[in-house]
């Protein structure tokens, strides 16, 4: 598999799903033989990208391919999937209304069924400067060990997931419900689901639902 064009394409959905603008955001995908992490560069528009702009690093940070700057915020993306084996993609997004969250430096709480099932409570981390150790480490500890999602504090949200099409996901269920759940503060006071029923989603989607 072509993780660099594989890369690429990911980087043009998340503008096109409109999570970010410009050359803000970033994203990588481990390949789960090699272990390698395919990164995307720093502040390069990404309808420009081509392979050779890819740069692909081990767990540990060290350089295997590329010979371009690469995000600023890599150590996020690697201290995640250092942390969590069963996180082979890390999508970081600018989205409108997560980020009016991520400014009130307030959680979103599991208010609609998809959120509970896919979600949980997504916590916001405290505020750091982008591409810090900082921030890195904050971000890691928000995501946890069963995390699928966090804020960054003023600054965006994060999503993972098991491969590039369940991080995309979370990160369009997290917009959909940070969207909501701005539009019924506006009216009143959201009621979130209760812990019991989101266990019970939650194991329900993992071993039940779909075909198998």
């Amino acid at each position: 598999m072509n993780y660099k064009r594989f890369l690429i394409d990911a980087c043009l959905r998340m503008v096109k799903s409109g999570l970010t603008v410009e050359t803000w955001g970033n994203i990588s995908v481990r390949d789960p033989e090699t272990g390698y992490v395919y990164l995307t560069p720093s502040g390069m528009p990404y309808d420009t990208l081509v392979d050779d702009d890819i740069v692909v690093m081990d767990i540990d940070g060290n350089r295997i391919e590329g010979e371009r700057k690469p995000t600023i915020e890599y150590a996020m993306h690697l201290g995640i999937m250092k942390n969590r084996p069963d996180v082979n993609a890390v999508v970081h997004t600018h989205p409108v209304y997560s980020q009016i969250f991520a400014l009130l430096h307030e959680n979103i709480p599991p208010v609609i069924d998809e959120a509970a099932q896919t979600l949980g409570n997504v916590p916001v981390t405290e505020y750091a400067l982008p591409g810090s150790k900082e921030m890195a480490e904050n971000a890691i500890a928000a995501i946890g060990k069963e995390g699928a999602a966090c804020l960054l504090a003023n600054h965006g949200a994060v999503a993972v997931g098991k491969d590039m099409d369940t991080a995309f996901k979370v990160c369009t269920i997290l917009e959909m419900t940070s969207q909501i759940y701005y539009m019924a503060r506006c009216i009143g006071t959201p009621k979130t689901i209760d812990d019991d029923k989101i266990a019970y989603m939650q194991d329900f989607v993992r071993n039940s639902y779909g075909q198998r």
